[in-house]
This record gives C-alpha cells, sequence and structure tokens, in this order.
C-alpha cells in the first residue's frame, strides 16, 4: 500500500505543477490496494539495489544478531573512517524515530560517535516489538538492524521519476525543496516544482540531465554528479521495471558529495516473471496474514476496524458497499472483492477470512451478477456457511446473472440467511444485525 500512495501523490504533484495547482486532493487510500498487494522492500534492500547500479548512497552493513555487530561496525569503519553512525532497526511501518520498543527502549532510530555504543543499542532492537504510529499496538518485531555512515547534509533536494499515463511515459519531477513534504511544497509554492518528460524510446539526454540537476540547484562539480546520478537513476528505472524510484532527500554533503539518502521504490508487478531476484526479496513478515491469504486466493482483501464483514464482486461496488454500511451508521470490517470469475471455493475461502476477524458480528453480501453467476455464489454460500459453521446474522443482496435460481437455493437451504432486494435496505440491515449483536 505504501509505495502506491507515494506513486499516488507523486502523480497528484505532476498534475499540479502541469495541468492544475490547485485541484482537489485525489483519493490515495483503498483503491491502491485493488489488484495486488503491493511489493514490499525493507529500506536496507532499496539501498542495495540502487548501489548495484551505480548510484550513490551512505554506506552501510546489516545485523541479524548481536554477535556480529562488532565485526560489522569495525568493517564499516575502515571502509569510510565514519567519525558518526546511524542505527536503524529495519520495518516497513514509518515512525521509526519516535516509536518505542516493549523493552521500553526508546525510538527506532539512534546516531552515536561511539563504536561501543552500537553494539548496545542493536541489542536493544533486535528480537523485540517496535510501536509506532504505523504499527498496531503490538508493534513489529525486528529482526534486522542497519548500520550505516552518518553524514551531514549540506542541502536537500527531491527528485523523482515515475511512469505517467499523461505523457505515455516516464517523467521526472524535481524540487529544490527537499527532505519535507514535497506533497506540501507543490501546494504552497508550485514554481519549486520542475518536470520533464522522458522519450521512452530515446531515453533520457544529457541536456535534461543537466537541467533537472540545475533546477535543483546544484552548480559546479556537484552539478555534474547530480546530472550523472540522476542518469543512473533513469537506467535503474528502467532495468527493473519500476513505476516510480522516489529520493527524498537527494542531498549534497559538506564536502560536495551528491547522495541519495533516502528512497521509496515501487515495481511494476506485471513484471515480476522477470524480476524475480527483486520480487524474492519481499518481506511479508509485516503483512496482514489475511492478505496474504486473500491473495493466493485470487480475492482481495483489506482488513478495517468494524464490525460488518462483506463479500462483495467488483472494487467500485466493494467501495459503494462499504460507504452506504458508513452512511447508514455502521463501520465496514473489510473489503473484499472476489472479482468477476469468482467460484464455489473462493466463496468458501472468503468466508473463512470473514469469520477469522474475532470482530465481524454480522455479514453483508452484496453481488451484481454480469460475468458472475448469481447461483454459484449462492451455492458457494451456501457450502460455507454449512462447512464454518456460521452463526453470525448473513444479509445477502443478490442481482443479475441466474439471480432467481440463487434465491431458491437460498430458501431451500433451510438456514437463517436474511435475503434482501435493495442496496440500502441491506446496508440497513447489516447495521440492525450489527448493533443488536453489539448490545446483547
Amino acid at each position: 500500500m505504501q509505495s502506491y500512495c507515494r506513486w499516488r501523490s507523486c502523480q497528484r504533484i505532476l498534475k499540479q505543477a502541469l495541468f492544475k495547482p490547485n485541484s482537489e486532493k485525489l483519493n490515495n487510500g483503498i483503491l491502491g490496494m485493488l489488484s495486488h498487494r503491493n511489493l514490499s522492500l525493507q529500506e536496507y534492500q532499496s539501498k542495495q539495489i540502487l548501489s548495484d547500479y551505480g548510484i550513490t548512497i551512505q554506506k552501510f552493513r546489516v545485523a541479524s544478531n548481536a554477535d556480529e555487530v562488532e565485526q560489522l561496525t569495525t568493517d564499516l569503519y575502515n571502509e569510510t573512517k565514519a567519525d558518526e553512525f546511524v542505527i536503524k532497526a529495519q520495518i516497513l511501518a514509518g515512525g521509526r524515530g519516535k516509536g518505542h520498543f516493549d523493552n521500553g527502549f526508546k525510538g527506532g532510530v539512534h546516531l552515536t560517535k561511539d563504536r561501543a555504543e552500537v553494539e548496545r543499542i542493536v541489542k536493544q532492537m533486535l528480537g523485540n516489538r517496535l510501536v509506532t504510529k504505523q504499527t498496531t499496538a503490538d508493534g513489529v518485531l525486528v529482526n534486522k538492524v542497519s548500520i550505516s555512515q552518518a553524514l551531514d547534509i549540506a542541502s536537500e533536494t527531491y527528485f523523482a521519476i515515475l511512469m505517467d499515463r499523461e505523457h505515455n511515459g516516464p517523467v521526472m519531477i524535481g524540487s529544490p525543496e527537499g527532505g519535507v513534504d514535497i506533497e506540501q511544497v507543490a501546494e504552497d509554492n508550485p514554481d519549486a516544482i520542475f518536470t520533464d518528460a522522458i522519450d521512452i524510446m530515446k531515453g533520457i539526454t544529457d541536456e535534461q540531465a543537466d537541467k533537472m540537476a540545475s533546477n535543483l540547484g546544484f552548480t559546479g562539480n556537484s552539478h555534474s554528479q547530480a546530472a550523472e546520478q540522476i542518469k543512473r537513476m533513469y537506467e535503474f528505472f528502467l532495468s527493473v521495471d519500476a513505476t516510480q524510484v522516489e529520493i527524498n532527500p537527494f542531498g549534497k554533503t559538506p564536502s560536495g558529495d551528491v547522495v541519495c539518502f533516502d528512497s521509496k521504490i515501487s515495481f511494476d508487478e506485471n513484471a515480476a516473471y522477470r524480476q524475480k531476484d527483486i520480487f524474492a526479496m519481499d518481506d511479508k513478515a509485516e503483512v496482514d496474514a489475511r492478505e496474504i491469504e486473500a491473495e493466493k486466493n485470487n480475492l482481495n482483501y483489506i482488513g478495517l476496524d468494524g464490525s460488518i464483514g462483506c463479500f462483495v464482486n467488483g472494487a467500485g461496488l466493494a467501495m459503494a458497499t462499504m460507504d452506504m454500511i458508513k452512511l447508514c451508521g455502521g463501520e465496514p470490517a473489510n473489503f473484499l472483492d472476489c472479482g468477476g470469475g469468482v467460484n464455489e471455493e473462493q466463496v468458501h475461502k472468503a468466508f473463512a477470512l470473514l469469520l477469522n476477524d474475532k470482530h465481524v458480528n454480522s455479514v453483508l453480501v452484496n453481488i451484481f451478477g454480469g460475468i458472475v453467476n448469481c447461483a454459484t455464489v449462492a451455492t458457494g454460500i451456501v457450502n460455507a456457511a454449512k462447512a464454518l459453521g456460521l452463526n453470525l446474522p448473513l444479509i445477502v443482496r443478490l442481482e443479475g446473472q441466474n439471480v432467481e435460481a440463487a434465491k431458491k437455493i437460498l430458501a431451500d437451504s433451510q438456514l437463517p440467511i436474511i435475503s434482501v432486494n435493495g442496496f440500502e435496505e441491506a446496508a440497513r440491515k447489516a447495521v440492525e444485525c450489527s448493533r443488536k449483536a453489539q448490545a446483547s
């Protein structure tokens, strides 16, 4: 989700810069996760990939156990002569610096000039759970910690490359105001955002790279470094089938070295078959197990905080169903889109996912049978309800292909299924059942 949302953010910035500077913000939430769960790479993995393409990053090492920290720190010092080190817990969630561990240790990001102190800090992180504003209350188990050379930053800029439909190809976005929320920069000072479309058949030119480096404020030797880094990032962007490469900050050190200090990379999931090494790095440790299970069964599932389980076909109808539930005073427990080619087995898997959520106290099925055969869904519902011992209120609204046969299947099942015809009626009934369950 995170990488998609950043891609949507860059798309929004691009549109603000080129077309509608004051345009209303687009929805970058659930819609970003409809077709696939995005590839999740840890910070150190992204940095290593960039480094492999000759892009300048902070030198680092990664510790998986405390016993290797002393040697890793020594090796890093011998390579860089660093007089200060950055220690970062490697989890996907943001807000690490202000987080806390379940053992009482504060902060998932630390700076120290004492090499002996590095080992003590890493020991406090490894094997413990880090809680941040983006994790659950239980936090995330830290299995790896990165140890990097600390570099001072003299100036910070922003640089990104992304695929843009308006231009039918890649577009560079840059700003001399980096290290901050780039969306805010686009809103407050759109003149500080520079864009340049790249002809994907010709590739990036020296003139384009030089112009962007100038727009970012680089001069002298730093200018030539920045231009070269920009060209390498474009080569990287194409070679790994990325949809977005975002560097923030793309900075300069006091000595004039140009460094990619932090990055976010999004990959084209359709290219997984030819980017096997990268997709093999996918870190699923922090992903909701239900989302992974849903993906295995060609279902789109996202867990939410409500109490009404939703089983719907089609992303648009699923979003509308959640909106209708909220309009009627309830809260959806999930987004679940079974798609157009759903079969009975998928229905069973979907219900199993819904019932695994302890917060669900009623289930709403909302199916429009265009491609989907309502009778197939009805049979799957009945079989799943019997096999799983469903004891929650089940509200079903079916319309479209073979709907009469489907309704007969539900009626003949002798199960306490509440069959309704109207969309709003179904949502209101689900909310009513949920409230009764909460009150009992």
